[in-house]
């Protein structure tokens, strides 16, 4: 399967990087991958960290100030799209509104397994290492709202 390298690096230095695969979801990607190249992410922060589900980013800056894009079209099952890839650990995949086609720039990353997402949400790539950085974001305090009390930036996310 065909793979594209990339790198999110946090404020604080720490890398995760990952893949993704045009194959299993080419409009997720292409979208992705253009946003990465516009620097869309930068400064951006994960604003809702769930331990044992996942981390969410790409859409708030570090004083909650949304940042958004156009909507693509979802790709999973429940939507017409064979995506077999599946809500495991590490698995990048879609935010998006009760909308099947509302996913922007906003994406997760599993902290723990998740099949009730599986046919739901767009996945399309993988943290292949530096998940011990997902899980420490996983496991920072957060408010009632799952939003970290001290935010987790994004520095730059490049393709390598």
């Amino acid at each position: 399967m065909e793979t594209i390298k990339f790198e999110i690096e946090m404020q604080d230095g720490k890398i995760m990087k990952g893949e993704l695969y045009p194959e299993v979801a080419p409009i997720t990607v292409k979208n992705f991958v253009g946003l990465i190249q516009d620097h869309f992410y930068d400064g951006l922060i994960f604003h809702r960290v769930i331990p044992g589900f996942m981390i969410q980013g790409g859409g708030m800056d570090a004083t909650m100030k949304g940042k958004e894009c156009p909507a693509i079209q979802g790709e999973f099952k429940s939507n017409g799209f064979n995506n077999e890839l599946l809500h495991t650990r590490g698995v990048l995949s879609m935010a998006r509104t009760m909308i099947k086609d509302s996913a922007s720039s906003q994406f997760f990353i599993m902290h723990e397994d998740a099949p009730h997402l599986d046919g739901e949400y767009a996945a399309f790539g993988k943290i292949t290492e530096g998940l011990e950085v997902v899980d420490e974001i996983a496991n920072t305090p957060t408010n009632f709202q799952d939003c970290p009390l001290t935010p987790v930036v994004i520095k730059t996310m490049r393709l390598l």
